[in-house]
């Protein structure tokens, strides 16, 4: 708070909270929707006799078009702002989640390519969502708050599973895998009038006081954001190729977008493989594999949590922008290798405590999007955000794919393991050795 405000005795509302609970709510519909095709998965497969590399084409469908779209999705949050770009996105992936319920009342072949279809398009409509969280929280939230505040909607990945693993379980086992689709549908597109009603930029919400406004401001809230946003072009009246550009030939960027593929490695085996990890290769049914996979996202959501205010204690304490992110995305990847152990282990609860572990220590290390808010060139969040979603998300393609292949060709499930825990030590390698100082990038024009 400036001298002013303390002057005048007024205390700072805390809208910034409310508006940081929305995007968790949101990005929990969002990672439920993601995840509804790995639940259903085992009774999909088994109805469509697919095998192990069909099904995971199918679930890498959403990741073609995700990292297609992030791009274009970042261009039109800069370019139209995130509260409009953001409702027609949760408007229509819950729309196409929704119309994957009906692709089993076709034939067989029709149904495979008509999942593939609803998933390509959920992917697409997805694009702008996290790219808009990161604008958000860097519009709404100071620099030594951001940590946290973007430790919550990342964990809302985890949350996710926590919440509806258990109910998309039980509607799977007892009324057929159609109706998870219809389920998580409809309660998005009611979700998405419900958050026109709640976000709004800074300078414009209705119950913000100014004590709050010139807090966070002051702290480095880029709260003119929205309303200096430029058409069709980059910062300073630079085209979007060259903004591009300069963020890929920023060697801090580059690292921070590698680190983000293999982090998104795995969230990915999480959302799509794991159910069937613990199904195939555990035995068990889909009803139980949906409550044993509350554990270790409830584990993810927790460290989610501590990695946030673990980063901002650092930095509150005086620490460096660099250690303070750093630190918590080394030790929690580090934790995240443990998860090939469970190649090693046959009692079932070993195993889901592995996972447990290997999984608290993802959500204490998914602080990638804190560093995009800190780094992103003020003038293009979007476009910088879509570009490290577009990195990060090429995991989406190539994780339900490569692990397709090893099982395939393996008949097991240690090899992915393997696969998925080599990507956490990449992390943290690219984090150590490329990135380098922390620090927010100047666009030039030079």
């Amino acid at each position: 708070m400036d001298v002013n405000s303390a002057l005048t005795g007024m205390k700072p509302t805390r809208i910034r909270w409310i508006i940081v609970t929305m995007l968790f709510v949101m990005t929990t519909i969002n990672y439920a929707d993601r995840a509804t095709l790995s639940l259903a998965g085992p009774a999909l497969s088994k109805e469509l006799k697919l095998d192990p590399v069909a099904l995971g084409y199918i679930f890498s469908a959403f990741g073609w078009s995700y990292v297609a779209a992030q791009l274009p999705g970042g261009w039109l949050l800069d370019r139209f702002g995130s509260k409009k770009v953001y409702f027609f996105s949760i408007f229509f992936w819950s729309l196409f989640t929704l119309m994957q319920g009906f692709v089993g009342f076709l034939g067989a072949g029709l149904a495979v390519a008509g999942l593939f279809s609803m998933r390509l398009l959920v992917g697409a409509a997805e694009a702008p969502s996290f790219p808009g969280n990161s604008r958000i929280v860097a519009a709404w939230f100071p620099t030594a708050e951001r940590g946290t505040a973007a430790a919550i909607f990342n964990s809302a990945q985890y949350f996710a599973t926590v919440l509806f693993a258990p109910l998309m379980g039980w509607i799977v086992y007892t009324f057929g895998w159609k109706h998870v689709f219809s389920v998580m549908g409809i309660l998005g597109i009611v979700m998405a009038f419900v958050w026109l009603k709640v976000i709004h930029n800074p300078r414009e919400h209705p119950n913000i006081n100014q004590a709050e406004l010139e807090y966070i401001e002051a702290g480095g809230a880029l709260v003119n954001m929205d309303q200096d946003r430029r058409k069709g072009e980059g910062g300073d009246g630079l085209p979007a190729w060259w903004c591009i550009k300069q963020l890929l030939g920023n060697r801090m960027l580059v690292g921070v977008y590698i680190g983000q593929y293999c982090i998104s490695t795995l969230t990915y085996f999480f959302l799509t493989w794991f159910p069937v990890y613990l199904v195939q290769a555990r035995g068990m049914s889909i009803l139980k594999a949906g409550f044993v996979a509350v554990l270790p996202a409830l584990c993810g959501f927790i460290g989610g949590i501590l990695g946030g205010l673990f980063s901002d204690y650092l930095l509150k304490k005086g620490y460096s922008l660099s250690v303070a992110r750093k630190t918590p995305i080394v030790l929690g990847m580090l934790l995240s290798v443990s998860m090939i152990v469970c190649n090693y282990v046959n009692v079932e609860w070993v195993v889901v405590a592995i996972m447990a572990l290997a999984f608290f220590g993802k959500g204490v290390g998914a602080l990638g999007w804190a560093v995009v808010a800190d780094t992103s060139p003020k003038e293009i969040g979007g476009l910088s955000g879509g570009l490290f979603n577009t990195f990060g998300n090429a995991a989406a393609i190539s994780t339900p794919i490569v692990i397709g292949y090893i099982i395939q060709g393996t008949g097991s499930f240690n090899g992915a393991l393997v696969f998925v825990g080599a990507n956490a030590l990449g992390a943290v390698l690219s984090y150590l050795l490329i990135v380098g100082e922390i620090k927010r990038m100047v666009i030039t024009r030079e």
